[in-house]
């Protein structure tokens, strides 16, 4: 497989990663109580719910725009359909198509954002499906440079219910465990943002910033895992559930029916 990880593509291979990669992967867990038929993932990266997904549903198709990863892909998945390309809009595929679509961690990067919603209506059959998951923006710690924006829970809710007209807000929350490594986390990252007199976080081009903070997440990742390695390690995605109260939650959990 080739290598795409930065700490906003967080690898179940590196330990200081493993929180946020039991997040992530939550989200295909609970999919998996959603979805049937013919799934669309739009933003599969390297593939970390495919294993989750195939069993449920009757074909799998997704799209990515990291070509060597999508390679890697097809080769792993021969039963998938695997398209490398930009998003918005989903020009590789027809209208009507799939029972239900997942697109994880994705929606932050579009600028178009309207428009990504609207293409993801489109592909979908009538009665169709998508969840959809992204930062929710009162819990983020800092300015992702990788990020074009963040939502609320109120943002994303009014966003989605211009284009669809069944929308439910859910979100991705911690136990004890989860939220001890938050707060820690929360407390490391001010000391950090501490030298930021200037406020530079919100003042530099992304583009920019983007070198520093791979720099310093990676640093804060690792002082974490070497000050709290049984508690870094042992959390599972057992650890995170699905919540009504999307306004707390780490990660809100959209779900949208065409």
């Amino acid at each position: 497989m080739a290598s795409v990880y930065t700490t906003e593509i967080a690898s179940e291979s590196i330990p200081s990663d493993n929180p946020i990669h039991q997040r992530l992967l939550k989200a295909y867990v609970v999919a998996r109580d959603f979805v049937s038929g013919n799934l669309l993932e739009v933003g599969c990266g390297e593939g970390r719910g495919i294993d989750w997904l195939l069993p449920k549903v009757a074909s799998y198709s997704a799209i990515d725009k990291i070509e060597p990863v999508i390679e890697s892909l097809k080769k792993k998945y021969p039963q998938g359909k695997f398209v490398s390309g930009n998003i918005p809009p989903l020009s590789a595929f027809e209208t009507n198509s799939f029972d239900s679509l997942v697109s994880f961690q994705v929606i932050e990067h579009i600028k178009e954002d309207s428009l990504f919603l609207k293409e993801i209506y489109r592909v979908l059959k009538p009665g169709g499906i998508a969840l959809l998951t992204t930062p929710n923006r009162p819990l983020s710690l800092s300015r992702n440079p990788w990020h074009i924006r963040e939502y609320t829970a109120s943002e994303l809710t009014n966003l989605a219910k211009g284009i669809f007209p069944d929308v439910t807000m859910k979100g991705i929350a911690g136990n004890e465990k989860v939220m001890q490594y938050y707060d820690r986390n929360k407390k490391s990252v001010d000391k950090l943002m501490r030298w930021d007199v200037l406020d530079l976080q919100y003042k530099l081009p992304a583009a920019i910033l983007r070198v520093p903070y791979e720099f310093m997440n990676r640093l804060n990742r690792n002082k974490l895992k070497d000050s709290a390695d049984e508690l870094v390690t042992s959390i599972r995605q057992e650890d995170y559930l699905l919540t009504d109260a999307a306004d707390t939650a780490l990660d809100l959990f959209l779900i949208v029916r065409k």
